[in-house]
């Protein structure tokens, strides 16, 4: 897929996408790592054996979908953001991220999970040279939509994530031209449904510039089995 972002600093760029690679358990905080692998064993999903965890994915699941279409009612979005990688390791652009994941399948294995639905990115990033000593500041917030009613389910910040240069220093060469890397999430709101009908996650910076991804989730008919 060829990704073509609006440049926060004015312009555009496009970039060819080739590989996906998706962080998780990646806070900054022990506490709300843990937190956060309480929130996925509720849902029946085992710990990680390593922290912070990558899974290296298909290129075709990164994508901007209106819908995404769903086997069941059991799967959600995550916030995050996306690092994509343009011409080089010295060529990084940042964006808004949202990984949907099959919570049912998440429960027989993570990986298998998140070959199951896309890595959706948003419309506005910034080139991350120009921002990086200010990524704390940035916002981080997600809605999931029950019919007409809207409500929040995670809002933080990026000073709760492992910034990009972390992953720029542990990845190395695995950094190519055209990679998309997703940071892993932030806690989600205690009592919000995320088994949500639709999902709004937006990224903005000091001066309000914003990132924005927003898509319904249909669910398919049943399969013939």
């Amino acid at each position: 897929m060829m990704l073509k972002f609006r440049l926060a600093g004015g312009g555009e760029r496009e970039i060819p996408v080739r590989y996906a690679l998706n962080a998780g358990y990646a806070g900054r905080d022990t506490a709300q790592v843990q937190h956060h692998v309480d929130e996925l064993a509720d849902l029946g999903v085992p710990a990680p054996s390593r922290i912070p965890t990558l899974y290296p994915l298909s290129a075709t699941l990164v994508s901007r979908p209106e819908v995404v279409q769903v086997p069941h009612g059991r799967t959600s979005g995550e916030a995050e953001w996306a690092l994509v990688v343009g011409d080089g390791p010295d060529d990084l652009l940042l964006t808004v991220a949202c990984d949907h994941t099959d919570r049912a399948l998440e429960v027989h294995g993570v990986a298998w999970s998140k070959q199951s639905a896309p890595d959706v990115v948003g419309d506005v990033a910034w080139r991350l040279s120009e921002v990086e000593h200010e990524l704390d500041e940035f916002t981080l917030k997600a809605w999931v939509r029950h019919g007409e009613d809207e409500q929040l389910i995670q809002d933080g910040t990026l000073a709760q994530l492992l910034p990009p240069s972390y992953w720029v220093k542990e990845l190395g060469d695995q950094l190519k031209p055209g990679t998309v890397l997703l940071s892993g999430t932030i806690p989600m709101i205690a009592g919000v449904d995320q088994f949500a009908d639709g999902w709004r996650v937006e990224l903005t910076d000091p001066r309000g510039v914003t990132s924005k991804i927003s898509y319904s989730v249909e669910q398919l008919a049943p399969a013939w089995d």
